[in-house]
């Protein structure tokens, strides 16, 4: 089978393999598509929390995103962690030069165990710069608090984040809804014109590290291979869910999904 599509995936490493471009990786091949990488910044963690965070130098990042998309121009980008201001607005600069349309930013600001990965700065730029430059922004609800500045406890509440969100310049947004306190999931998918409610139901896993990862990169591929956004997101929804339910249940504290939770097993 050769590949249906080429994705550059922008986001920082994790040494455990459940998050980052790891997991990025790891989701792109499973679907079916070429994944390609530029890495923003090492971090030291398992499922327990994180160790250390190293950031790569904003040159480094440039020539990882310029040179590579000179030789195989991707036909998707995904945007993950972007620790300080430097690093997005070299990321910004690199974008712009290469022109690529379907951009994905999954706003990473904070670990699932909780340890924030970002600074103010960052985060200031992500929201008054960068934001306006990608197709799909992809928060998780502490992160759509931060840049719509209002708390969000009910759909409700995200409907009207994701409004503020889409006036702060987003194209469009898929907020997710996994963190609020209720049996069932709300993603709320938005654009000028329309507002989605994907309504599932919650699994109670504590398997549940790089989900975000791993849903902005399965938009960014199902995207890339021609499917519309709103289509997009409701076939990475699906399959994150499923990797969920699947989990090996690695590690003693928030471990791994199943990302390999579609591809047939071979007998070795």
């Amino acid at each position: 089978m050769k590949p249906k599509s080429k994705i550059l995936i922008i986001a920082g490493s994790d040494s455990s393999g459940g998050a980052g471009i790891q997991a990025d990786i790891k989701t792109v091949t499973s679907l079916g598509s070429y994944a390609m990488t530029a890495i923003t910044a090492l971090t030291s963690q398992n499922t327990n929390g994180v160790k250390s965070i190293v950031p790569v130098n904003n040159n480094e990042i440039a020539k990882q995103i310029e040179f590579t998309c000179k030789d195989i121009r991707p036909d998707a980008i995904k945007i993950g962690m972007l620790q300080n201001e430097i690093a997005a607005k070299s990321v910004l600069k690199s974008i712009k030069r290469i022109k690529v349309k379907k951009i994905i930013l999954d706003p990473v600001m904070v670990s699932t165990s909780g340890v924030k990965l970002i600074n103010k700065k960052s985060i200031d730029f992500i929201k008054n710069n960068l934001i306006k430059h990608v197709t799909l922004i992809t928060p998780n609800i502490p992160e759509a608090e931060i840049l719509s500045g209002m708390k969000i406890n009910n759909y409700k509440d995200m409907i009207k984040a994701s409004k503020i969100i889409i006036d702060l310049g987003a194209k469009s947004i898929l907020l997710k809804g996994g963190h609020l306190n209720s049996k069932d999931i709300f993603d709320i998918f938005a654009d000028k014109k329309k507002i989605k409610i994907f309504k599932n139901i919650k699994y109670r896993s504590k398997n549940t590290h790089g989900t975000g990862c791993t849903l902005s990169t399965a938009i960014a591929t199902f995207y890339s291979c021609g499917k519309d956004l709103n289509k997009s997101c409701d076939l990475a929804i699906k399959y994150v869910n499923s990797a969920i339910r699947t989990a090996p249940n690695y590690g003693k504290g928030n471990g791994p999904i199943n990302h390999l939770v579609n591809i047939r097993s071979y007998k070795l």
